[in-house]
């Protein structure tokens, strides 16, 4: 076995990556799935918006299960499965036959998603305890990275013809190998060493905690609810080419990997709470222009971009709830990541309803409402953090 902070670092990056494959490959086929799959009229509206909804189910699924189980019998046996999900998904997604046979293939690479997403941060909180914000931005960062190389193998294959199945199959082969890195790993103890595990049932009492899992659901309904429909609303209702359309997602994806990264280098000299605030103001703007504007380049453009000021909402969040129960186990990273999955099933679902009663412009703008709320959340906490870190300065 090998024991590394740095070889477990980099295996988790590389785990994050496969679940960004799982997440992001359906995006760059939505329009391609309804000519194929929906006949002469092609897919509603919400039955491509059923897929991400249908993603996301799984994906909390996994991580519901996951979460309890991780903290009794470790990690390393979830990377494993979750891997594997992940890679025989991708193969039946490659084969499948209809719409139905997408379904039950996004569900289980949802499933697979879900227990990685679970076990990853856990596992480098544990390796890098003393930044847990920087860190949760480093990992998600590869999320993004991820995201873009999907995005890119995607377009491309739209670009020349090459069909999305043989793209499919072709990305299993990455799940694959990310599973035999995690089998030489020495999982790390995701609790200090003399510490007792702070236990859900009086983690779910307190209302700081509480307003972490409403703020973590806003972050993730904010980013997926735009990065699932993106390439569609470029191409259906921007008019942009169905190359273009893809490519956004993926300087989209790019942007978030900034925006990530560049928080992780700020590290603790910036206070996460300021940086969250900023970003969610920002994020608010941004999708009302990139909803409205009557300008398709400045539109797309808005669009882009929010993956810069929306990147560190989910991660960031992760972080202070960290810092605020460092004791918290799998278990609390599960319950959170479960509500922030909740949030990315609600949203893409929510914006397909709105855009068949209506259009794809009205249905993203809804989507403005998630920062603007996560900022009011986000100000509590600040507050709440204070009033816990004066208290315990006075006990000391």
């Amino acid at each position: 076995m090998i024991r590394s902070v740095r070889y477990g670092l980099f295996v988790s990056y590389a785990g994050m990556m496969c679940l960004a494959i799982a997440i992001n490959l359906l995006p760059v086929f939505l329009t391609t799935f309804s000519h194929e799959f929906g006949g002469v009229h092609g897919l509603t509206h919400e039955q491509l918006g059923r897929l991400a909804g249908i993603t996301f189910v799984g994906l909390v699924g996994g991580i519901l299960i996951t979460g309890p189980l991780a903290d009794r019998c470790g990690a390393k046996p979830f990377t494993l499965i979750g891997n594997g999900l992940i890679g025989g998904g991708l193969l039946c997604l490659g084969l499948a036959p209809g719409y139905p046979g997408i379904c039950w293939a996004v569900f289980f690479m949802g499933i697979g998603a879900g227990i990685l997403d679970m076990v990853l941060s856990p596992i480098v909180c544990a390796l890098q305890p003393h930044r847990r914000t920087a860190a949760m931005n480093w990992l998600h960062s590869f999320y993004c990275s991820g995201a873009v190389l999907t995005v890119l193998f995607g377009s491309v294959t739209l670009k020349w013809g090459w069909g999305w199945r043989p793209l499919a199959m072709g990305l299993a082969v990455l799940p694959v190998l990310s599973m035999g890195a995690f089998a030489c790993m020495e999982m790390p103890n995701l609790i200090t060493a003399g510490e007792a595990r702070m236990r859900l049932r009086d983690l779910i009492r307190i209302p700081f905690f509480h307003v972490a899992l409403m703020a973590i659901f806003l972050g993730g309904a904010a980013e997926v609810g735009l990065a699932q429909w993106l390439p569609a609303y470029a191409e259906t209702t921007l008019g942009f080419s169905p190359w273009t359309s893809g490519m956004s997602l993926l300087f989209f994806s790019l942007a978030m990997a900034i925006g990530r990264i560049s928080v992780g280098v700020m590290g603790n000299r910036v206070n996460p709470y300021t940086i969250l605030l900023v970003c969610c103001g920002a994020s608010a703007v941004l999708f009302l222009v990139g909803s409205l504007a009557p300008w398709p380049g400045v539109a797309l453009t808005a669009c882009m971009v929010v993956g810069i000021t929306g990147s560190c909402l989910w991660p960031s969040t992760l972080g202070v709830a960290a810092d605020h129960f460092p004791r918290g186990g799998a278990s609390m990273f599960g319950f959170l990541a479960a509500f922030g999955n909740l949030g990315c099933v609600f949203m893409p679902w929510l914006v397909g309803v709105i855009a068949d009663r209506s259009n794809l412009r009205w249905g993203l703008s809804s989507a403005t409402l998630c920062p603007i709320l996560m900022l009011f959340l986000l100000l509590w906490m600040r507050r709440r953090r204070a009033i816990h870190d004066d208290t315990n300065d006075v006990t000391e």
